[in-house]
């Protein structure tokens, strides 16, 4: 029987084992939030940001922070076609519109100069999500959000290890986000992280995430407003505390995977990969293949290929405008010709270097059969 190749999975060592048991066994009473802090402190201190609170998921920060900057009822979000449900559901929560403009041709994040277009007197946030760990434009889309007096929030939930003109990504725009997914390079099962630099943000954000409960508040359960339940558990922030202890690694060993397709497949004509520039580090959270369209190669040609070989392979995002959710067609040319045909490369910490060379295989002899 061939071995399966996954397309991910985390990297969990004796250490996250430890803490967990430890969190399990001792973290209560007194110590319920103990590993929270620590893990909120860790990843402040990583990020080089002033406040974070550790979330059950990146769209419950998403959500949040969208609601502690009014977002509401008739509002506009601008955000890239290109992305998961998971950034766009928020803004439907709270009543308000998402608007998806087209992405950049090379690091497919989202395009600044259509972002401008699309701004409206409705107009009350921009979503720059760094795709796959591929940095958006910040400097353009920070100085668009300055210019116009609108919010611009990173979605970084792909992004850990990316840095963008020596920042990293999440720490720049009024808020970031971040996810923990078990897919994610870093991760705690479930969970996510808001992130910020303004006081006051934080302080709306923090009486949020308590069901309403504000810092300080003498009175026992006593809510001023209606909040949410997005908190992080004792026993999923040890985990992220241990996975903080080896950040470096883990960062470190998806960008050594990475360079290896890279060099592996530099010689075949017709294809792209994540770009990383002078003044970018790439995280590469999914390493991914983006065919020319000259090679005539599909979505559909890769997903069997990849399948009939036993590896998990994923598809790229669809356009959100695509989904019936939002109307089931497909507005933005460049995110509707991307996504049919490129694909993400199975990518893990553990990864054998036989793994990588099976799938440079395949790669190789499918471009070779088109041609």
């Amino acid at each position: 029987m061939k071995k399966r190749i996954y397309y991910t999975k985390p990297s969990i060592t004796e250490l996250e084992v430890e803490y967990a048991t430890d969190a399990a066994r001792h973290g209560w009473g007194d110590r319920c939030y103990e590993y929270i802090e620590h893990f909120e402190r860790a990843f402040r201190e990583h990020l080089q940001v002033d406040y974070a609170i550790a979330t059950s998921s990146c769209t419950g920060a998403l959500h949040m922070g969208m609601a502690a900057l009014g977002i509401g009822e008739g509002d506009e979000v601008i955000l890239a076609d290109t992305n998961w449900i998971a950034t766009a559901a928020p803004i439907i929560h709270l009543g308000a519109k998402p608007v998806f403009v087209d992405i950049l041709p090379d690091t497919w994040c989202i395009d600044p100069s259509l972002v401008e277009e699309a701004i409206t007197s409705r107009t009350k946030a921009i979503i720059a999500v760094h795709l796959y760990g591929n940095l958006c434009e910040m400097d353009e889309l920070l100085a668009i959000g300055e210019k116009y007096g609108i919010p611009v929030i990173e979605d970084a939930a792909e992004a850990i290890g990316s840095i963008y003109h020596g920042k990293r990504a999440g720490s720049m725009g009024n808020f970031g986000s971040f996810s923990f997914h078990g897919t994610k390079t870093l991760t705690t099962g479930e969970g996510g992280m808001f992130v910020t630099n303004d006081a006051a943000l934080y302080e709306r954000v923090l009486t949020l995430s308590n069901h309403g409960r504000a810092r300080g508040q003498k009175k026992q359960f006593w809510p001023e407003i209606i909040g949410f339940k997005y908190k992080m558990s004792n026993i999923q922030a040890a985990i992220g505390c241990a996975q903080m202890e080896r950040v470096g690694d883990l960062i470190a060993r998806k960008r050594e995977i990475f360079r290896y397709y890279q060099k592996s497949l530099v010689s075949i004509d017709g294809i792209s990969m994540n770009p990383e520039t002078s003044l970018t580090v790439n995280g590469y959270w999914m390493p991914t293949l983006v065919f020319d369209k000259s090679t005539a190669i599909t979505r559909e040609d890769l997903l069997k290929t990849f399948q009939d070989e036993g590896i998990n392979a994923r598809v790229f995002f669809y356009p959100l405008s695509s989904l019936p959710e939002f109307g089931g067609v497909a507005r933005n040319s460049r995110s509707q010709s991307i996504c049919e045909r490129a694909i993400n490369l199975p990518s893990y910490h553990d990864m054998s270097q036989t793994d990588q060379i099976s799938v440079v295989s395949i790669i190789k002899k499918l471009k070779v059969n088109e041609v």
